[in-house]
């Protein structure tokens, strides 16, 4: 490979790192319990959580510098709160109320814009566990920002 094209290449390359780098720092601004992990199957960096009573769960980056989020049984008020915060209610047929006051079952969207994914299964035990793959780094932002401060108000509750 000619030399300025190795250095373009380089060049490139820091540049990404530095912005996946941007990017876990937006997320674990947006979400404090967020702490750096091995890789996922995302295979890019990976921050995990776990937090008695609120859940536990991954968010990582893949290489094309999308986002995904896998939370398992957060409370079911919380990601209600945050889902109709950032989207409305009935987005994903869960009804008017929005999660927090879905029935217990699976529900599915996906974007055919974005081909973002978005799934969500509400537990009887009023938690719910979901992912949602393949969105912005600023749609992740702002999901986990929504879901610090309905799991904030959740926990002085």
């Amino acid at each position: 490979m000619q030399p300025h094209v190795m250095k373009a290449m380089h060049d490139w390359r820091m540049s990404w790192d530095d912005q996946q780098s941007a990017a876990q720092e937006a997320f674990t601004t947006a979400f404090p319990a967020l702490t750096p992990a091995e890789k996922c199957q995302c295979y890019g960096p990976t921050l995990r959580w776990k937090k008695p009573g609120e859940g536990e769960g991954k968010v990582c980056l893949d290489d094309h510098g999308r986002a995904t989020i896998e939370f398992e049984h957060v409370p079911k008020a919380a990601v209600g709160q945050a889902m109709k915060e950032t989207w409305g209610a009935d987005w994903f047929d869960e009804g008017p109320g929005g999660f927090a006051e879905a029935e217990p079952g699976p529900y599915h969207y996906e974007d055919e814009q974005t081909y973002a994914e978005y799934e969500f299964d509400v537990h009887d035990d009023g938690t719910v566990t979901f992912g949602i793959s393949y969105v912005k780094i600023d749609d992740m932002v702002t999901i986990l920002d929504e879901l610090e401060q309905a799991l904030a108000e959740h926990r002085t509750a």
